[in-house]
C-alpha cells in the first residue's frame, strides 16, 4: 500500500485529496480482531474475539470499562486503545467530580473525536490506529458509538468493526430492526450469534470471546465464562439432536425399502424398477 510522495506525512494532502496516513490508520483498525456492539431501548452489549498471536501466549483485553454507566470495545492497536481508555476514564471522573452528575456518552465521544482529530492534523503525531465501539446509558436512553481514526463518529443501533466483520454486520442488518425491544438475554444471544460469523469456521466456545453488559440498575460488567457457555449450548447442540433424529429416521426407512425390494423380487423380475446407484 505504498504511496510514494504522499504517504510520508499526515498533513501532506495526495493530488486526488486524500490522506494516506489517515486510511492507514483505519486499515489497521480492519486488521484488528473483531468487536461488536449492540443496544436496546434499556442495554447495551459490547462482544469481542479473544485473539491471541501464538498458542503460548495469553489473549490481550479488547474491551474496558470506562465508568459504571460506559464501556468500550477496541479493534485496532491495542497500545493505543489502552490510551485513549484511560483518556475517557478520566474525562468521565473530572465530570463526575465537578458536576456531581454521570457524563453524558455523547459528549465523552465528541471529545474522544476531538482528540482524535488533533492528530490527523499536526505533522509531529499520527493517528490513532484504533477504532472504538463506545457504548452507554444516560438520561436519554442506550448509546452505541462508533469513533473513527479519522476523527468521525457516528451512532448505530448495531455494529461491527474489525477483520471479518462483514459478515457480522450481515447477520446484523438483517436483525437490527427488533433489537430496539429485545430483551437483555436476547442481545447477548445475537452478540454471541454475530461472533460466531467472524469466526468462519471456527467451533465458538467461551475462551473465543468476551461479552460485557450494561443496562438500567445494571452498572458495566462483564459476564463469565458459565454464562457465555450456556447461552452458546443453546443454539450450538440444536442442530446436532437434529441430525442425530433424522438418523434415526432414516433407518427404518432402508429397512422398509429392503423388504420391499424382497418381496418385489420374489414376485417377478417384470414389475422391478430399475435401482439408481
Amino acid at each position: 500500500m505504498f504511496r510514494n510522495q504522499y504517504d510520508t506525512d499526515v498533513t501532506t494532502w495526495s493530488p486526488t485529496g486524500r490522506l494516506f496516513q489517515v486510511e492507514y490508520a483505519m486499515e489497521a483498525v480492519k486488521q484488528g480482531s473483531a468487536a461488536i456492539g449492540l443496544r436496546s431501548r434499556s442495554h447495551v452489549v459490547l462482544a469481542c474475539v479473544n485473539k491471541a498471536q501464538s498458542e503460548l501466549s495469553s489473549h490481550q483485553r479488547k474491551i474496558f470499562k470506562v465508568d459504571d454507566h460506559i464501556g468500550v470495545a477496541i479493534a485496532g492497536l491495542t497500545a493505543d486503545g489502552r490510551v485513549l481508555s484511560r483518556y475517557m476514564r478520566s474525562e468521565s471522573i473530572n465530570h463526575s467530580f465537578t458536576y456531581e452528575s454521570p457524563l453524558p456518552v455523547g459528549r465523552l465521544v465528541v471529545h474522544l473525536a476531538d482528540k482524535a482529530q488533533v492528530c490527523t492534523q499536526r505533522s509531529w503525531k499520527r493517528p490513532y490506529g484504533v477504532g472504538l465501539l463506545v457504548g452507554g446509558l444516560d438520561e436519554s436512553g442506550a448509546h452505541l458509538y462508533y469513533n473513527c481514526p479519522s476523527g468521525n463518529y457516528f451512532e448505530y443501533q448495531a455494529f461491527a468493526i474489525g477483520s471479518r466483520s462483514q459478515a457480522a454486520k450481515t447477520y446484523l442488518e438483517r436483525r437490527f430492526e427488533s433489537f430496539q425491544e429485545s430483551s437483555r438475554e436476547d442481545l447477548i444471544k445475537d452478540a454471541i450469534l454475530a461472533i460466531r460469523e467472524t469466526l468462519q469456521g471456527e467451533t465458538l466456545k467461551s475462551s473465543l470471546c468476551t461479552v460485557s453488559v450494561l443496562g438500567v440498575d445494571e452498572a458495566f460488567h462483564f459476564l463469565d465464562q458459565e454464562s457465555i457457555q450456556k447461552v452458546i449450548d443453546t443454539f450450538e447442540k440444536v442442530p446436532e439432536e437434529e441430525e442425530d433424529a433424522g438418523e434415526g429416521e432414516a433407518e427404518p426407512e432402508a429397512a422398509t425399502g429392503a423388504a420391499g425390494t424382497g418381496e418385489q423380487g420374489c414376485s417377478g423380475d417384470q414389475d422391478v424398477a430399475p435401482m439408481e446407484i
